[in-house]
């Protein structure tokens, strides 16, 4: 009986140390990499002209679209996900994607507004005209930012065609586009800004004694207060202020276009801004 107990001890403990063993091996196996998903941003061109039933030009429209795919490890364009992960990467280029996606409307609307003018023209007797729509733009991006700058022109007929200057900045952790004002997370970016701006526009470069009233509307500081609504975007060496024409000056002035520094908006950033835009402090 004693022999029996003895074996029954030696058998149990053999069990535990294997089964310790094997969870210890399990525990030190490495963890699976995470999973990446990365992007690629092309410009793609899209052009439509619409003409009226008897063949004269309604609307010409040319547009440069920033188009964002997913792709996968390999550098394929992921079509459909099969993971977590790629299911939220499909999900950030659709939200990116959708942003200009309209534009290709664009013409038709266009052209219904031409052909009224149109009819309009020829029954007072006066030139009809062919309406134009044209967007160019320009991409920046990081691993976690894609800011868009694009210059917009329109004519409809009038003295000259309107230049409108516009942005777009898109977090790509996030998967959604953001406003400057969430860079400094409450702090005081939005005033800094302000008061740079206000120094650039009084102390122009390479214009010593240049008055801002000469070239600005009377209420421009209250126009630079509220740079966060004008076309603000972000490249290697910064960020862009653009003021389109009439907005901070007259047509003939042409776009008021005023940069700041990373290193002048450093101290002014928060960390999530900081994180964004690839300034986290080193170390």
């Amino acid at each position: 009986m004693s022999a029996m107990i003895a074996l029954l001890l030696v058998f149990s403990a053999l069990v535990g140390c294997t089964g310790e063993t094997l969870t210890n091996v399990k525990n030190a196996l490495p963890d699976p990499p995470p999973e990446t998903v990365a992007f690629s941003v092309e410009m793609e061109e899209y052009q439509e002209t619409v003409r009226d039933e008897d063949g004269a030009v309604l609307a010409e429209c040319a547009y440069e679209l920033p188009v964002m795919r997913a792709l996968t490890e390999d550098g394929a364009v992921l079509e459909t996900a099969s993971t977590e992960a790629q299911e939220r990467a499909l999900a950030k280029a659709e939200a990116f994607n959708a942003r200009f996606a309209p534009w290709k409307t664009n013409p038709k609307t266009l052209a219904e507004s031409a052909r009224e003018d149109r009819a309009f023209r020829n029954e007072s007797g006066l030139e009809p005209v062919a309406y134009t729509d044209d967007l160019w733009c320009t991409v920046y991006r990081t691993e976690t930012l894609v800011s868009v700058s694009g210059t917009y022109s329109t004519y409809t007929g009038g003295a000259h065609p309107n230049h409108i200057l516009m942005s777009w900045n898109f977090d790509l952790e996030a998967g959604e586009f953001f406003e400057p004002e969430i860079l400094d997370e409450g702090g005081d970016l939005r005033d800094f800004v302000r008061v740079a701006l206000v120094r650039q526009v009084r102390e122009p470069e390479g214009e010593p004694g240049a008055k801002p009233e000469d070239l600005y509307w009377e209420d421009y500081e209250d126009i630079l207060a509220d740079w966060p609504s004008y076309a603000v975007s972000f490249d290697e060496e910064g960020m862009t202020v653009g003021f389109s024409p009439y907005e901070l000056a007259c047509y003939a002035a042409g776009p008021q276009v005023f940069r700041l520094t990373y290193d002048q908006l450093r101290p002014h950033l928060g960390q999530h801004g900081k994180a964004l835009l690839g300034l986290e402090e080193a170390g």
